[in-house]
């Protein structure tokens, strides 16, 4: 039959369709370099975090496809379609992580025009909620209007999160005044040290002015 597939070649193949580039090529690849390799000096939990999510979608897909191979061989025409079943149950598991990495690559290599999104993906990486980042979004637009390069002029507070000074956020990355995302992951930590969420960031915010 057509449907036998080897777990082997499922593996492979998932992992030879996966291996997307780090960087775009064209526009936003001068940026994508320093946000990247940040990212690897930064924020390897998360990498590791993501390498596991990936190893158990193939290792799901190779199970499957095993399943599969073992029903046809069996000649159970049931047995079959219910392997095929799981069988493309993994596979959208795992088209669906590849899709949300590429989404969240593309978000980090796009931080300097679009850094909501970029901060909306740091967000879900740390298991905030979306209601989470309504707060986040309020909080920031009054503090900068999500301008990395927003300077107050009377406290010499800098960029997206209002850092005071804002060398505080080379404890972040030493490219913290051009990187936005480098200010997100400063401001987030800030936040989740000092007032545990960015809604109970932003309700501080709201009574005092300031955060």
């Amino acid at each position: 039959m057509a449907l036998v597939v080897g777990a082997q070649g499922v593996g492979a193949s998932y992992l030879a369709d996966h291996a997307l580039p780090l960087f775009g090529d064209g526009e936003g690849a001068a940026s994508a370099a320093f946000v990247l390799s940040d990212e690897e000096r930064q924020n390897q939990a998360a990498e590791r975090e993501q390498a596991e999510a990936e190893q158990r979608a193939v290792a799901a897909a190779a199970q499957e496809s095993a399943a599969l191979n073992s029903a046809v061989k069996e000649a159970s025409p049931a047995k079959a379609e219910a392997a095929l079943a799981q069988y493309t149950q993994a596979k959208a598991a795992a088209d669906r992580i590849k899709a949300a990495e590429g989404r969240r690559e593309r978000a980090l290599r796009n931080a300097q025009r679009d850094p909501r999104s970029a901060a909306r993906v740091m967000l879900e990486d740390r298991g905030w909620s979306s209601a989470e980042f309504s707060c986040l979004d309020s909080l920031w637009t009054k503090e900068s209007h999500w301008n990395y390069q927003a300077t107050n002029p009377s406290s010499g507070a800098y960029g997206i999160p209002q850092a005071y000074p804002g060398s505080k956020m080379a404890s972040a990355g030493s490219d913290w005044q051009t990187n936005p995302v480098t200010q997100i992951r400063w401001g987030l930590d800030y936040i989740a040290e000092r007032y545990g969420t960015p809604c109970a960031a932003w309700n501080f915010s709201q009574a005092h002015n300031s955060y």
